[in-house]
Order: C-alpha cells, then sequence, then structure tokens
C-alpha cells in the first residue's frame, strides 16, 4: 500500500454543505431485504409506483413481491441462484426485483434491446436460473433458451397488470396496430399474472442475506469488449442509497417526492437513485416505458407534478427541444440531476432558463453503485464538475503507475468506497486489472481535481484523440460545437491522418439544413486551439446511442471512422 494514499488529504470536506455529514451510517440493517421489508410497512398506504397511469402502493407492492418470491422458491430456485429481469420501466420491473431479492436471490439486470448473441452471453455467464421477459423481447429468449441453465420463464405483456379494459387494449394496439410484439413459441412459460396468483397460495420463506452477498450481477463493458458482470453486495447497494439520501437531504427531501424514472430501472442509475433511493423514503417513482416518444413523455410531465427528475444529457436536450415542455410546471421541482455522460454546458444552462432549477450533474460507474461524485445541491448553476466525492467516499487522481498527483493535473480518476464493488464475475484477472490492493477502483477516466475538492472530467481514456502529439478531448470539442444555435446533437472522435496520426471528426444532426461545415469550423475556432478544431465534419440524421441515450463513440468510430470515405 502507497503510505501517501493511506492518510489522504480530503480537500472536498470543505466545500461540503454546512451541517452534513462526511460519513454514512447503515445502522443495523444487514441487507435490501431490511430496507424493502421497512418501506412496505411504513409507507404502505403511499404509493410507491405510477405505469401509464395504474397506481400501485406499498401494500400492494409488498404483497405481490412476496408472492413473486413464495412462487420462485416453490418452482425450485434457492438463495443465491441469478434470476434476469428483461424489460423495460413498468410496474412488474418492481414487483420482480423485490421479489427476487426476498426470495435472497441475486437480480441480473437485462436490456430489453439485447440481441441473441448479447443475451446468450449474459444468461450463460451469470448461469441464471430464471428470466422475466415482456413479450415484445420474449422471441429473442425462444432463440437463446436452449443454450442456458434458464429453468423458469416468466413472461408478461405491457398491459398485464393495469386492469380491464386499458390493459386489453393497450395490448391489442401493441401486438396488432403497430406490431411490436413478434412471435415466439415458449410452451413452459408462466404468465406473470399466474405467477403472482399462485404465489399467494404458497408459503413465503423468509430469508436473511448478509452485507457481503450479492444483490446484484449489474453488466457493463459492452461496449468496450465482452460484458463482466459486475458484483454488487447488499452492502454496496444499501451504502450507495444511504450517501445517495444524506446527499439529497440538504434539500429536504420526504415521502412526498415525485420522482420521474425514465431511464430504465435496468440500468444502475435509475435502479440506486430511483428505485432503491425513493422507494426508501417513501416517494414515488413515475415510471416511463418509452421516454424515446417525446410528444407523450412532455404530456405525462405536465400531468406529473413532480419534484426531482434523473437522466443522461441527450434526454433533457430532448426534452427542451420538444414542444410544450417549457410550458410544465416546475413549481414543485427541487432538483434535476444528470449522469451517465457528461452534461453540456449549453443543455445545463438552458435546462435553467427554461425550469429555473440547475441541473446537477453527477458521475459514477456500474462498478460504483454507480454514484462516486455529485454536485452539491446547493449549487446555483453549472460548473461544469462532476462534483465532490460524496459521503465515505474519496477520489484520487493518479498517474500510471499509481502516485497520487497533485491539484490541478490531470490523471486517472480513482475511487475507493463502501459502493465500490466486491469484484467481477468470474473474472479474477480483470478484476486486479481494475481495483488495486489498497482498494482503489481505476475508472478509465482521465480527470482533475482543484483545490477545493471539486473534480473534473477531461475525457475517457480510450476516446483520446491524439493530433500530431497533442491530446484532444472529444468532450471538449463537443461542448463547443453543441453550443452553435443550429447543433441539435454531436459526436465527436478521431480519425486517420496521413500527416497528423489522427485528425479530428464531428458528426453533427443539425437543426437547420443551412448550417454547414465552414461556418461550423469557424465556430468552433473562436473558442478551440487550432489543432483541437475539426478537420472534417459529416452531417447525419441521427446519432447511434445506448439503451440510456448516451451517444456510442464505438459505433460513432465504426460507421464514421475512416476518413478517406469522405
Amino acid at each position: 500500500m502507497h503510505s501517501e494514499n493511506a492518510n489522504m488529504d480530503k480537500p472536498w470536506l470543505k466545500s461540503y454543505p454546512q451541517g452534513m455529514a462526511t460519513e454514512i451510517d447503515l445502522g443495523t440493517r444487514q441487507s435490501l431485504i431490511e430496507l424493502i421489508d421497512e418501506s412496505c410497512q411504513k409507507f404502505a398506504d403511499k404509493p410507491a409506483y405510477d405505469s401509464l397511469g395504474k397506481v400501485m402502493s406499498y401494500a400492494e407492492i409488498d404483497r405481490h413481491s412476496r408472492s413473486f418470491a413464495a412462487w420462485l422458491q416453490q418452482h425450485g430456485l434457492e438463495p443465491g441462484d441469478r434470476v434476469a429481469i428483461m424489460m423495460p420501466n413498468l410496474l412488474q420491473y418492481p414487483i420482480a426485483l423485490f421479489g427476487i431479492l426476498r426470495a435472497g436471490m441475486v437480480a441480473v439486470n437485462t436490456n430489453p434491446m439485447y440481441t441473441a448473441r448479447e443475451l446468450k452471453h449474459q444468461l450463460t455467464d451469470s448461469g441464471a436460473k430464471a428470466i422475466v421477459v415482456l413479450d415484445n423481447f420474449a422471441h429473442v429468449v425462444q432463440q437463446v433458451l436452449a443454450d442456458t441453465d434458464v429453468q423458469q420463464v416468466i413472461t408478461t405483456s405491457v398491459g398485464e397488470l393495469l386492469g380491464f379494459p386499458k390493459g386489453a387494449i393497450i395490448d391489442f394496439v401493441l401486438k396488432y396496430v403497430k406490431k411490436q410484439v413478434p412471435g415466439y413459441q415458449l410452451p413452459e412459460a408462466t404468465r406473470f399474472g399466474t405467477v403472482l396468483k399462485q404465489g399467494q397460495g404458497y408459503q413465503f420463506r423468509p430469508v436473511t442475506r448478509s452485507l457481503d452477498d450479492i444483490a446484484f450481477l449489474q453488466y457493463t463493458g459492452g461496449t468496450t469488449g465482452v460484458a463482466k458482470g459486475a458484483m454488487l453486495t447488499h452492502s454496496n447497494m444499501l451504502s450507495n442509497a444511504e450517501q445517495s439520501d444524506l446527499w439529497l437531504q440538504s434539500i429536504g427531501l420526504d415521502d412526498e417526492e415525485v420522482i420521474i424514472t425514465a431511464l430504465p430501472l435496468y440500468h444502475v442509475f435509475a435502479l440506486t437513485a430511483n428505485c432503491l433511493l425513493f422507494f426508501k423514503i417513501g416517494g414515488l417513482n413515475r415510471l416511463i416505458a418509452n421516454p424515446r416518444d417525446m410528444k407523450k413523455f412532455v404530456s405525462e410531465l405536465q400531468r406529473a407534478r413532480f419534484t426531482g427528475i434523473t437522466g443522461v444529457n441527450t434526454l433533457f436536450n430532448g426534452l427542451l427541444n420538444t414542444p410544450g415542455f417549457a410550458e410544465t410546471d416546475f413549481s414543485k421541482l427541487k432538483f434535476t440531476l444528470g449522469g451517465g455522460m457528461a452534461v453540456q454546458r449549453v443543455v445545463a444552462e438552458k435546462w435553467r432558463q427554461v425550469t429555473g432549477k440547475p441541473l446537477m450533474e453527477a458521475y459514477g460507474l456500474t462498478e460504483t453503485s454507480p454514484a462516486a461524485c455529485i454536485n452539491p445541491v446547493t449549487i446555483k448553476e453549472f460548473n461544469g464538475s462532476i462534483g465532490l466525492p460524496i459521503a465515505s467516499t474519496e477520489c484520487s487522481i493518479q498517474d500510471a503507475d499509481g502516485k497520487l498527483l497533485p491539484a490541478g493535473e490531470i490523471g486517472e480518476l480513482c475511487v475507493r468506497g463502501p459502493q465500490v464493488m466486491k469484484g467481477y464475475w468470474q473474472r479474477p484477472e480483470e478484476t486486479a486489472k481494475t481495483m488495486t490492493a489498497d482498494g482503489w477502483l481505476r475508472t478509465g477516466d482521465v480527470a482533475r481535481m482543484d483545490e477545493d475538492g471539486f473534480f473534473y472530467i477531461v475525457d475517457r481514456k480510450k476516446d483520446m484523440i491524439l493530433v500530431s502529439g497533442f491530446n484532444v478531448y472529444p468532450n471538449e470539442v463537443e461542448d463547443v460545437l453543441a453550443s452553435h444555435p443550429d447543433v441539435l446533437e454531436v459526436g465527436v472522435i478521431g480519425v486517420y491522418d496521413a500527416k497528423a496520426g489522427e485528425a479530428v471528426k464531428a458528426v453533427v444532426v443539425r437543426k437547420s439544413d443551412s448550417l454547414n461545415p465552414s461556418e461550423l469550423r469557424e465556430w468552433a475556432k473562436r473558442e478551440l486551439t487550432g489543432y483541437k478544431v475539426p478537420k472534417h465534419f459529416h452531417f447525419v440524421e441521427e446519432l447511434p446511442k445506448s439503451n440510456v441515450g448516451k451517444i456510442l463513440r464505438k459505433d460513432l468510430r465504426d460507421l464514421y471512422g475512416d476518413s478517406r470515405k469522405d
């Protein structure tokens, strides 16, 4: 262990809001099961989840998740077994999730947009024994089922829990009008409603789990090669929910909160920040099943009287560019939290202008459950920083040899704290590459820290562009180009260049067809030094994005990476 790492200076503590605790206390809780049990009893009569206009109370979530757990127990699954959930934000998600956890099992969150190849990898790698899947994606499960250990398949439809006639109408439209439900054959599958009905008749056997037991296998790194399962323990998730709670308490959260949940719950950001944290404090999660339908999303927001919203830069940008959003009632809004990718200054400033509230940037990783740094909720305007390390968390900037770098110097951001994963599932070599002997998680992000302990992401190590030996960070170039009034979205990559090794290329979605490369180049020159100004511009209708709306630079490189095609 580096002795200098042991007694670190923590300059961020002096920037904490006054009176805020610097360490968390989990109390006597040993697992997420206790958190679920407590909230179900304490807030029994309160609304917990609202999906497509159907509201479910804490007491109903309690009853249904117990039935779900009892059914799993009755059907040959044991504590520690992995159960996959493959669905968007619907009421079935929290019921299944809490049922899996209450039965002492491990939840494997699965992206519904996965191809058969990706799904097969995740199910075989995790050794999942069961899967809960929405009908719309069941044909993909059918393709891979024979090659996995899955013994139980539970299927459901979008409308299944919405009641008659609404649920039936929605299902009819999705299947026969919009043709969004491809046919599938899974004769052994059980319907979600049947599981709940049968489960009521079974005896639920309460299970105890310890802090060190795995609660989630959360897959990550699919964009960088083979997806790895981050082992997130009950302690990791409880700690991060507690850390987030502590952080947001300075704006006075209570059990009347209404959080907009548009990011998918299978993504770790919404899983902790929305699903777990707001269940812990007795709030209401308003589930948005399809945030890509911006018009419908805005009409939901106009009805919601929401107090908080989490999202990624592209989501906020999309809302700001959707008619009707500016007329939404923001009087109850207490906070907006942006993560998952860099928040752009132009988006944050417009958000503040329209809503009257700042867009706070946060930073985290799947491997940190996810929150590591958050801006103080007391900030009045966008500062370009990812914020301060949250309670019980240390962050440092290190060079390639693991030496701590002083404030102002650029290096790799490393994180240490109770929310850092146990390691990667069955991948000791990968774990050893990412986690140091003295507990630091190497994030792969290039960053710096200022004198006050605020951290700033410079870029992903692997996205950095090297122009004639000079480092160019795509985030910076994207920020400048995005501030042009006729640019809707932009992604920046490095392409081959005979003279400079690499050149900067901008792939742009424009608001006006009159925008041309020379105008954008001039715009960039006003803010950027010569070697950072894009040499190539390519206009497109849309940019490739991940399931949470993160612009995928890897796909940009695959599609537009060879400048010789231009």
